[in-house]
């Protein structure tokens, strides 16, 4: 059974905490996808992924957040995730182990993207899930019909201290191990977002691992598959 609090004043700032059954073995903040726009059934993608890690032994912060249609877009969803994070601070009675981000598709981009963000929770680690972390080259590519300029609010032309402010593959956070997993049949986020972070981190001097997996862009998500192994491989990997 998921606890819920909120963490601002808006219908979406809101996180469902799963408590770790047993010894803790950490703490995931879990970000969902959906190329940054509104979709209500979107936060309940990543559920039975958490409620199993849950039983599992760790604790689940699966967050909410504006995204575009629903008062999300530059900066305001970036806002949010580092807010909902900053939150898990103050929840009352709870041992946090090591802390990392898990975040898939789009939200693979977020949980790398608030590596770089400064409060009162130490992050131990980011998994990307099929994240977009090159928006760049998102926009060149145009995945997503275009979501990496529809997320921004116009291209990298128009807005380049975003695009520099927003894109992962723009600034690794060096001192924090990334785990990333991508599925070789994925159509939906190209390998090239994975592969294009790997080498940026890689020449920052991160601590970056990029498993391919045979799949598509699903299945890193669903615990009921043979991916799912690197995923649940990547997580005892950063909160070991």
């Amino acid at each position: 059974m998921s606890e819920r609090f909120t963490y601002g004043d808006d219908p979406l700032h809101y996180v469902d905490l799963h408590r770790a059954v047993g010894t803790v073995r950490g703490t995931v903040i879990l970000i969902h996808g959906g190329f940054w726009r509104w979709n209500p059934d979107f936060f309940n993608g990543p559920t039975p992924a958490a409620e199993l890690l849950a039983t599992m032994g760790w604790n689940i912060w699966q967050i909410e957040y504006r995204s575009v249609g629903s008062g999300g877009g530059w900066p305001t969803t970036l806002e949010d995730v580092a807010a909902a994070i900053d939150r898990l601070a103050d929840v009352p009675e709870i041992e946090l182990g090591r802390v990392i981000t898990v975040g898939h598709s789009a939200g693979g981009h977020l949980a790398v993207w608030a590596l770089g963000h400064t409060g009162p929770v130490t992050l131990a680690g980011g998994v990307s899930l099929a994240g977009a972390l090159d928006l760049r080259l998102a926009e060149r590519e145009g995945i997503g019909n275009d979501a990496a300029v529809n997320f921004l609010g116009g291209t990298s032309a128009e807005f380049p201290d975003r695009y520099d402010s927003a894109s992962p593959s723009e600034h690794p956070v060096a001192h924090i191990p990334v785990r990333i997993v991508h599925g070789t049949e994925d159509t939906v986020v190209p390998m090239s977002q994975s592969s294009s972070y790997a080498a940026a981190a890689k020449k920052a001097g991160q601590n970056v691992q990029l498993q391919r997996v045979s799949g598509d862009h699903g299945v890193l998500i669903n615990p009921q598959t043979d991916a799912w192994a690197a995923t649940l491989a990547a997580i005892i990997d950063l909160t070991s």
